[in-house]
C-alpha cells in the first residue's frame, strides 16, 4: 500500500464531495493534485497542493478552497488533523491507528510490499555493462554492471516486462588488436620466443591460456596459414573465450543477462542491418546528403568538411545532425548504434535504457534522438551515465590500465570484500558522482559502513525472533498470527516513527523505478536501519520499550509484528540491490 497514492485518491474524493466546481461550469482538472511528505516533519504526515492547483479553475482564493477541502478530509476516520498552511497547502496528520494498521498490511503483503504497476506490463530493454571483450572485467566496469542490474530489478518490481541485454562490441579495431595479441600467445604456447609484447598490443597474462587453447586445438597449423586464413578464426575464438571469462566475472557479482547481442551480427549477418536501418530512416525523410558547418571550439572526431550522409538528429533534440558514413564509405560508430537500437525496437522494445560509462557523455543526445526517430516518438531512451570508480588502498588511489595489463579485476575486488559490499557500495552514490571505493571502509563493522549497518539491522531482527523463541517458547510468531496482533499496544513515538518510515518504501520504489535511480533504495535502507537501531537502543535504556517482555505476551507479539515488518522491507530493498539479507553477522 502506497500511503501517498492512497491519500491522493482520498483528497480527490474530498474535492468531489465538496461543493467546489469550476467557474466555467466544466469539470475540474484534478490531474495535478498530489500528496507528498511535508517539507517540515513537524507540519504533519502528508501535504497536498490540491487547493493551489484548483483555485484558478474555481475562481477562488487558494486558502478558501483549502479550508473547504480540509473540512471534508476531517470526516475521514484516518485523518486526525487537516490544517491549512501558507498560501493554501493542506497538512494532514494521520491517526495512530492508521499507522499501526500499516504494520499488518506489510506482513500480509510480505515480499510483494512495495510492488506497483507503474510499468503496466510494458516491455523495456535495459542494456548494461557492454564492455569491449578485450580482457577481464575490472572495477571500472563493476559500477555499470551493478547499476544496470539494479535498474532492471526495480523496473521488474514496478511492473515492467524487462529484458536484460549485453552488447558485445566485437566489430571494432580493438578486437582486431586483441586477436593479434592472442596470436602472439599462441606462438608462445608452441615454444616460440616472442620477446616483448609490441606497443599497442594487449600484454595481459589473461591471454596466455587462450594462446595455449589455440595451440591445443590447432597445433602448428595456424602458424603455417596465411593471415587471411588464421585471423578471422583467431578473432572469433578469442572473443568467445573472452566472453566466457566476462560471463564468469559477472556471475561473481550475480549479474545475469537475458541476451548477449553481437555488434558484428549487424554488419556481417545474413543481411546488412545497418543499411536496413539507414534505409528505413531515409524512407521517412530522416536522413539526407549534405554538409555540416565546422563546430565551434574543438572539432569532434567524426566531423569532416565534405558532403556526407547525415541523420536529422536536430529534429529530435540534438545539437547538430550526425554523420552516418565515413569518407571511405564505411559506417560511423553512430550508424551501428542506430542499427542496434533499431533492432531492439523491432524486437518490441520501444522503451529502452542504456547504462554507459563516463566517457560516453557526449553520445547521450544523439542516442536519444536516434531512438526518438526510430520509435517515431512513441517510445524513448533513458541514458544513465556511470562516473568513475577510484579504487583506494592505504589512502592511495590504484592506477589501472587494461592495455598495460596492470589493473584490479572485478573478481579481485569481490574476493577481497565480498559481493554484498561491492554491490551496495556501488549503489550508495548517485551514478553521476565519482565513487572512492576504499577497501578498508567497506569491510569495517561500523555505522560508517552502510552495507554493514543495513545488513546488521536485518540480522538484528532475526536475533530478536531467536530470543523470543527462547524466552517465550509457546508464543506464536507466524506471519498470520503477527498480522492479527493487537497493534494498539504500539504507543511509543519511536515505534510510530519507525512505522511512518516503513510507509515510505512503496513511494521510494516508485520514484526509483521512474527515474532509474537505485541509489534512492540504498539511501532509504540506511535511514530505515537508523530508525530501527534507535528503537533497539531506546529499549536498552528503557526496559519497558524492549521488543520482548516475557510478562506481557500481547505486547511482545505487537512489537514482534513491527520487527517482522522491518525485516520484510529491509529484505525486499536489499534484494532489489542484489544484496543478501543475513540472519546473523559474524
Amino acid at each position: 500500500m502506497n500511503v501517498f497514492t492512497l491519500f491522493t485518491d482520498r483528497v480527490v474524493s474530498a474535492v468531489t464531495k465538496s461543493d467546489l466546481s469550476a467557474r466555467d461550469g466544466g469539470e475540474l482538472d484534478l490531474s495535478r493534485v498530489a500528496v507528498e511528505p511535508p517539507r517540515d516533519a513537524s507540519h504533519g504526515d502528508l501535504a497536498t497542493n490540491a487547493a493551489m492547483v484548483l483555485a484558478k479553475q474555481i475562481g477562488a482564493k487558494p486558502r478558501d478552497v483549502a479550508e473547504t477541502i480540509a473540512a471534508v478530509l476531517l470526516e475521514d476516520k484516518d485523518v486526525a488533523k487537516a490544517e491549512v498552511a501558507g498560501p493554501g497547502f493542506i497538512n494532514l496528520t494521520l491517526s495512530d491507528d492508521f499507522w499501526r494498521g500499516l504494520v499488518a498490511s506489510i506482513i500480509k503483503a510480505g515480499s510483494a510490499f512495495g510492488r506497483c504497476d507503474l510499468g503496466q506490463g510494458a516491455k523495456i530493454n535495459v542494456e548494461y555493462v557492454s564492455a569491449n571483450p578485450t580482457g577481464p572485467m575490472h572495477v571500472g566496469h563493476t559500477r555499470g554492471a551493478v547499476l544496470g542490474d539494479c535498474i532492471a530489478n526495480l523496473l521488474d518490481f514496478a511492473g515492467y516486462d524487462v529484458c536484460r541485454e549485453y552488447y558485445i562490441n566485437d566489430a571494432g579495431a580493438q578486437v582486431d588488436v586483441l586477436a593479434r595479441s592472442a596470436y602472439l600467445r599462441y606462438r608462445e604456447a608452441l615454444g616460440e620466443d616472442i620477446g616483448s609484447i609490441p606497443d599497442g598490443f594487449y600484454p595481459g597474462d589473461y591471454l596466455v591460456p587462450i594462446g595455449e587453447a589455440l595451440a591445443k586445438e590447432h597445433g602448428g597449423k595456424l602458424k603455417l596459414a596465411s593471415e587471411e586464413e588464421w585471423f578471422p578464426l583467431v578473432r572469433a575464438f578469442t572473443v568467445d573465450a573472452m566472453m566466457n571469462m566476462i560471463r564468469g566475472d559477472l556471475a561473481a557479482l550475480n549479474v545475469k543477462h537475458d541476451v548477449f547481442f553481437s555488434e558484428r551480427s549487424l554488419i556481417y549477418g545474413e543481411t546488412d542491418r545497418v543499411k536496413e536501418a539507414i534505409d528505413w530512416l531515409t524512407d521517412r525523410n530522416k536522413v539526407y546528403v549534405g554538409t555540416l558547418p565546422p563546430p565551434k571550439g574543438q572539432l569532434p572526431d567524426d566531423w569532416e568538411d565534405r558532403e556526407q550522409t547525415l541523420f536529422r538528429s536536430t529534429d529530435f533534440g540534438d545539437d547538430i545532425d550526425r554523420p552516418l558514413k565515413k569518407s571511405d564509405g564505411s559506417n560511423t560508430y553512430f550508424a551501428n548504434d542506430i542499427a542496434y537500437h533499431f533492432d531492439k525496437f523491432k524486437r518490441g522494445y520501444a522503451h529502452q535504457v542504456d547504462v554507459l560509462g563516463a566517457d560516453h557523455g557526449g553520445y547521450v543526445k544523439r542516442l536519444k534522438a536516434a531512438v526518438s526517430a526510430i520509435t517515431e516518438e512513441k517510445g524513448g531512451l533513458e541514458v544513465k551515465i556511470c562516473q568513475l570508480v577510484n579504487l583506494m588502498r592505504n589512502g592511495e588511489q590504484l592506477k589501472m590500465s587494461k592495455r598495460a595489463g596492470n589493473f584490479v579485476t572485478l573478481r579481485d575486488v569481490v574476493e577481497e570484500v565480498g559481493r554484498d559490499a561491492v554491490r551496495f557500495m556501488m549503489m550508495y552514490r548517485k551514478s553521476e558522482v565519482t565513487i572512492d571505493f576504499d577497501f578498508a571502509k567497506v569491510t569495517e563493522q561500523t555505522k560508517d559502513n552502510p552495507v554493514f549497518y543495513v545488513q546488521y539491522a536485518h540480522a538484528r531482527t532475526a536475533s530478536i525472533f531467536r530470543q523470543a523463541a527462547t524466552e517465550l517458547p509457546g508464543a506464536s510468531v507466524s506471519a498470520d498470527d503477527l498480522a492479527k496482533a493487537d497493534l494498539s499496544r504500539l504507543k511509543d513515538e519511536v515505534e510510530l516513527a519507525l512505522i511512518r518510515k516503513l510507509a515510505e518504501y512503496p513511494r521510494v520504489i516508485e520514484g526509483a523505478a521512474e527515474t532509474q535511480e537505485p541509489h534512492r533504495v540504498a539511501f532509504y535502507l540506511y535511514d530505515l536501519a537508523g530508525y530501527f537501531h534507535s528503537v533497539w537502543n531506546k529499549g536498552k535504556e528503557m526496559p519497558q520499550l524492549r521488543f520482548i517482555n516475557a510478562k506481557d505476551e500481547e505486547l511482545t507479539q505487537a512489537r514482534l509484528a513491527l520487527v517482522q515488518a522491518v525485516a520484510t522491507v529491509i529484505s525486499s530493498g536489499l534484494g532489489l540491490l542484489g544484496v543478501t539479507a543475513p540472519e546473523e553477522m559474524r
